[in-house]
């Protein structure tokens, strides 16, 4: 009786309410101690199927930067003979190159290759013959994809040499463009006139058919990595597939987001995510199945469509594009096709770089021979139907992919990306409310087959490269405050290595 009213009476019932609270509070911290121990890493795999291309040409990129000084100091004027006879030599290699089938290791590619890397720097000097720079550059790289559909491109050879020639040119186009005033030369590059019988729209002007590939550049860091981490690193991120409506002429894209697996999207959606270059390809009219059926694009971006509206497809943080029930944004495209006995990628994507493996595996890759964007625009079955480029998104492509090249040679070292452990748990509530939400077709904080460890090491790549680019922009200021032009990409990969190398 005596214990019944010491619990009703006032202290009795505040102790009642404070031990309470206690248990509470230690519940809150084991089931917080729970959610914080942290997973193993995921052991990634040991790649052998392929190597990192390496340009090693470290010498051959400071004379060029040397040479690109003096003919500043030249002038227009003292370089007009030399650029002339440079463009000269440039068209009889193109001419040799398109008037018969040439071997893979005909002297004309390395007299070429050579040819486009000297006179770039006088074009950097003097922008005033930049347009027929900008022809030159487009026509070899039509020329090569002609030449290359005869060759056998699983061969490391081939490999090598398209990627010298065409990633290559583009660079040292690039280069030259970053050198020049805004207006020097227009957004749009056209590519071949492929032509194409499948329902069409205007698009700035430029005719886009269903069927076409849109391959792009993100602008996060991750869409860096991914176009920087592969074994020939390029530019490009993302891949989508358009459809234009036969009847309506209303154009949709199809692609595959990491937040909300494969879905539609309205031109205007597509352009108003952070794009820094979007390249347009589109399938030859002469290959023999399309020959056949000219409908074949159309009906492969309408199947596209109707499944992607019918039902859910998760993206596929594996990167496995032969099991099609989760796709990643290549796999929009390439299923399309494959459906209609086009395989696209001729020739496969590896990523080998130790560092590379070990950070992919960090976001649930486990496939290394796979389906990368910027490999897709070498495959011979496909033409550049032209390309989009901004002056400042262009910097702000060669900036991140500096800062990611530095970022990857650390991870070759054995750099990690971490996450505090006190941030876990929080984050493993995170994925617990976005796995209620992708019940019901929601999107959540943390997308869907993405872990809240992976989550967390987004995060921290993400910090990690805005804190290293703004050193580099800083360093990137500086230098073309004393020197006079904007730092070319070699110089921005040994900025962002410094600044890397000195926050450790």
């Amino acid at each position: 009786m005596d214990e019944m009213k010491k619990a009703l009476s006032p202290q009795g019932k505040a102790s009642g309410k404070r031990r309470r609270v206690m248990w509470v509070v230690i519940i809150v911290i084991l089931v917080f101690c729970l959610l914080s121990v942290p997973s193993p890493d995921p052991s990634p795999p040991v790649s052998t199927l392929g190597k990192p291309f390496t340009w090693k040409q470290d010498e051959t990129w400071n004379a060029l930067e040397t040479s690109f000084r003096t003919d500043r100091g030249v002038g227009c004027a003292g370089l007009r003979e030399a650029a002339e006879n440079h463009f000269r030599q440039g068209r009889r290699y193109l001419n040799a190159i398109a008037s018969t089938p040439t071997k893979l290791d005909a002297p004309v590619f390395v007299r070429l290759e050579n040819t486009i890397f000297s006179l770039g720097t006088m074009v950097a000097a003097c922008p005033e013959r930049l347009q027929d720079y900008i022809q030159l550059i487009t026509e070899s790289r039509s020329l090569l994809k002609r030449q290359s559909r005869n060759w056998d491109m699983e061969r490391r050879e081939v490999r090598d040499r398209l990627y010298r020639l065409l990633y290559g040119g583009r660079t040292a186009l690039e280069q030259v463009m970053l050198q020049g005033p805004a207006d020097a030369y227009p957004a749009f590059i056209q590519g071949e006139l492929e032509p194409s019988v499948t329902p069409s729209f205007m698009f700035k002007n430029v005719t886009l058919h269903s069927g076409d590939i849109l391959v792009s550049r993100g602008g996060a860091p991750t869409s860096a990595l991914i176009a920087r981490g592969n074994d020939y690193p390029g530019n490009f991120s993302h891949v989508a597939l358009l459809h234009v409506d036969e009847k309506t002429g209303v154009p949709s894209i199809i692609e595959a987001h990491i937040e909300r697996g494969v879905v539609v999207s309205s031109l205007d959606d597509y352009i108003r995510d952070v794009k820094l270059r979007v390249m347009v390809l589109r399938p030859r009219a002469d290959l023999p199945l399309i020959k056949a059926d000219p409908m074949i694009p159309h009906r492969a971006a309408e199947r596209a469509l109707e499944e992607t509206k019918s039902k859910h497809i998760p993206y596929d943080f594996e990167m496995d594009f032969r099991e099609p029930s989760k796709r990643f944004c290549s796999e929009v495209a390439s299923n399309a096709y494959h459906h209609f006995g086009i395989t696209l990628w001729k020739g496969t994507t590896t990523m080998s770089a130790p560092g590379v493996v070990r950070w992919l595996s960090y976001f649930g890759v486990t496939h290394f021979d796979t389906q990368a964007p910027a490999d897709l625009e070498y495959d011979p079955q496909l033409t550049v139907a032209g390309e989009w480029r901004d002056p400042e998104a262009l910097w702000k492509d060669y900036v991140d992919n500096a800062v990611v090249e530095s970022m990857l040679e650390g991870a070759d070292e054995g750099d990690k990306i971490s996450y505090s452990w006190w941030m876990l748990a929080p984050a493993r509530m995170a994925k617990a409310y976005s796995v209620m939400l992708n019940l019901f077709w929601g999107v959540g904080p943390i997308p869907e087959g993405m872990d809240a460890a992976s989550a967390l090491r987004n995060l921290e790549l993400s910090t990690r490269h805005e804190k290293i680019k703004e050193k580099v922009l800083a360093a990137a200021a500086a230098f073309e405050a004393k020197q006079g032009y904007r730092s070319p990409y070699w110089e921005l990969v040994r900025m962002a290595g410094e600044v890397r190398k000195g926050s450790q």
